[in-house]
């Protein structure tokens, strides 16, 4: 190989070989009719004649300094002496004429773009190329480009659904879809059974076929309480809702107690309440013990509430401990009761009278004149 005196400029880099150029990677420096090579750092009228002195073809050079293989290596005049010797040809040579006739046909018929489609595939695209490429897309208003990319993603989305509807033997993917949920298979099933993602269908039916996935949506409920089937024939109810309603809020059943009697889970029950608008009770069978308790203990002492008893007892100057002897019932009973009246309240807003019935037992009941914070305490 022939040595060669390398520019005094300091390389910009090292090819992974070692090999140090002179011009940044992607990019052809000219300065007037000069351009510069990238091994040596010269500026040359001809970088590619130049390339015989180096021991590289211009495709090895081209790929290594990631420049696109129709980039010129010459100065811009020359080219045009070039031009002016290939015209010169074109006019006296009769193969020169031939062969433009044959390039200029097979691009016509688009052979050409063919072959050279076919040539590029599965080689990467060079440096210099992606640069013009983001330089291009960098003047592109954003808009533009939301556009593109949604038309994009349209055309993609509706070419999986016609070939998942083509694999399955239906005339669009919204048939295929209906006639699988009729037979009670969710949109994760049908998803895995075309070969696409579990969520595919779920996240673009809406997209390709609407009316599908209205109708998904609206068998959603039904194909959910198709478990519940054989437990409310077994126990005489006609849907869930009766069931749920009649369990939980008449008969104040708890969510371990419906699961139980149904053979489900509890989540499966408290997701069947928020399906279908139940409200959810907490400690359903406690609390509803406890309101009866209540209900009967004042009913017996000729009041409608228990919080209505201890406020007129509390106002006629009885104790709690007298309260608890009347009722038979504790103490620290009855004051949750009567904090029961009002339970968001606080306790500086009440009247005099229900200020004493929900006095703690360590505190005495309150001095008429002294302000709350100023009462004694034990």
């Amino acid at each position: 190989m022939p040595v060669l005196t390398i520019s005094a400029a300091s390389p910009v880099g090292v090819l992974p070989d070692g090999t140090p150029y002179y011009a940044p990677i992607g990019e052809v420096i000219v300065d007037g009719s000069l351009v510069t090579c990238h091994l040596c750092g010269r500026a040359l009228r001809s970088v590619t004649a130049h390339l015989r002195a180096h021991g590289w073809t211009k495709l090895a050079y081209c790929e290594a300094f990631g420049l696109e293989r129709g980039q010129s290596l010459e100065g811009p005049e020359t080219r045009k002496l070039r031009a002016v010797a290939l015209a010169s040809r074109l006019v006296f040579e009769p193969a020169m004429r031939q062969g433009s006739a044959a390039g200029r046909a097979r691009a016509r018929t688009g052979a050409l773009a063919r072959d050279a489609a076919r040539a590029a595939t599965g080689r990467g695209m060079p440096e210099q190329r992606r640069r013009k490429a983001a330089a291009a897309l960098a003047a592109v208003p954003p808009p533009l480009v939301a556009r593109a990319n949604r038309d994009r993603a349209a055309r993609h989305l509706a070419g999986v659904a016609a070939a998942v509807a083509r694999e399955q033997g239906y005339a669009d993917l919204g048939a295929f879809v209906l006639a699988r949920i009729e037979e009670g298979a969710s949109l994760a099933v049908i998803s895995r059974e075309a070969g696409l993602n579990k969520d595919w269908l779920s996240r673009h039916l809406g997209r390709v076929n609407p009316v599908a996935a209205e109708a998904a949506r609206r068998r959603r409920p039904q194909r959910l309480d198709a478990r519940w089937l054989a437990a409310l024939h077994r126990l005489g109810f006609s849907d869930v809702p009766s069931y749920l309603h009649e369990r939980h809020i008449v008969q104040h059943r708890t969510v371990n107690a419906i699961a139980a009697e149904a053979g489900l889970t509890h989540y499966t029950i408290r997701a069947a309440l928020r399906r279908h608008g139940v409200a959810r009770v907490a400690h359903a069978a406690k609390r509803h013990a406890a309101g009866q308790r209540a209900a009967q203990v004042a009913g017996r002492l000729g009041f409608d509430t228990m919080a209505g008893y201890v406020a007129d007892r509390r106002a006629g100057g009885w104790t709690w401990a007298a309260m608890a002897a009347e009722c038979a019932q504790p103490s620290s009973w009855l004051r949750r009761q009567a904090r029961a009246r009002v339970p968001h309240q606080p306790r500086e807003t009440m009247p005099n009278d229900l200020r004493a019935a929900t006095w703690p037992a360590r505190d005495p009941p309150p001095v008429a004149g002294v302000p709350l914070r100023a009462q004694p305490r034990l």
